[in-house]
């Protein structure tokens, strides 16, 4: 293949939840995209969207000169992006963006083994869920060299609003702090309406309350109205992806030596939910879990 014709193609690389959608989003936006995952389901509803399916992470690679990472956390990112074939069949001057949930300093450890072989890296974390995948209302953190940051730009905006946050490991970085607010701000919102429907007072009511006020929350104007109250669950983000978001801003904090008394106390608290729900259980459930106890 030619490096004209890979040039016009994306890589993208796990097709979950978030994955699925924003192929499609590329493809709609008229973009030839290769696809890869493990789950050969999603694989072959990309392809009938438009994608062309690789069968190993190394053959989307030998394809295309830019390729998106959405995948757990960044163990797995590793054992992609560090797997011989895959490096191998990378041109120079390839740009890797990881819009995984990936922890920070690994991030950067990343970034310094790819630059030495000539292949760059950014982050590119996301918030707004599944809905805003569908969407193409993500807000979209990406941190990485400017020139690079630029060039990730002209495909991510088809995902949302790209907001450059600053050097490799600032979009992870900012992405698991931000998820420990989110988390936060749900625990205590569950438990003050916990309190106040079993005071009397009308659930509706009081968000409606909360969000013309000081405690409004994307708790209150979102999880709560569109998840929680229907008694749904399914916002469609994972209780074990927050947590593991919220112990990699723990550890972020520790690095740094602020001290973290609230963080390290909300994060056990979820730790604890975590191990009485289960293993598939909706972040948004953490609410009935309040609720039991």
């Amino acid at each position: 293949m030619t490096e004209s014709a890979k040039s016009k193609k994306v890589g993208f690389i796990g097709l979950g939840k978030m994955g699925t959608p924003m192929v499609s989003r590329l493809l709609q936006a008229g973009f030839e995209v290769v696809a890869f995952d493990l789950d050969g389901v999603a694989v072959s509803h990309a392809v009938s969207n438009g994608a062309e399916a690789a069968s190993i992470p190394a053959d989307v690679a030998k394809q295309c000169n830019l390729i998106i990472l959405m995948l757990p956390n960044s163990k797995i990112v590793n054992s992609v992006v560090l797997d011989s074939e895959f490096q191998a069949s990378l041109a120079p001057e390839s740009l890797i963006i990881d819009m995984s949930s990936s922890e920070p300093l690994e991030t950067q450890n990343l970034s310094a083994t790819l630059e030495a072989k000539n292949i760059h890296l950014v982050d590119a974390p996301v918030s707004g869920g599944v809905k805003g995948a569908v969407q193409g209302t993500l807000t979209i953190m990406v941190g990485g060299n400017n020139d690079q940051v630029n060039l990730a730009s002209s495909v991510l905006k088809n995902f949302g609003r790209v907001l450059p946050v600053g050097a490799i490991g600032s979009g992870h970085a900012i992405k698991a702090l931000n998820n420990l607010l989110s988390a936060s701000h749900l625990w205590a919102t569950s438990e003050v309406m916990s309190a106040g429907i079993k005071f009397g007072l009308d659930p509706k009511v009081m968000l409606d309350a909360f969000n013309g006020a000081s405690g409004k929350s994307g708790s209150t104007e979102n999880k709560w109205p569109n998840f929680i109250l229907p008694g749904t669950f399914n916002s469609g983000f994972a209780l074990a992806l927050m947590l593991k978001d919220m112990k990699i801003a723990v550890k972020l904090a520790d690095g740094t030596g602020v001290p973290f008394n609230l963080g390290n106390e909300v994060t056990q608290l979820w730790e604890k939910a975590a191990s009485e729900l289960s293993p598939l259980a909706d972040h948004t459930e953490i609410a009935r879990w309040i609720e039991g106890k």
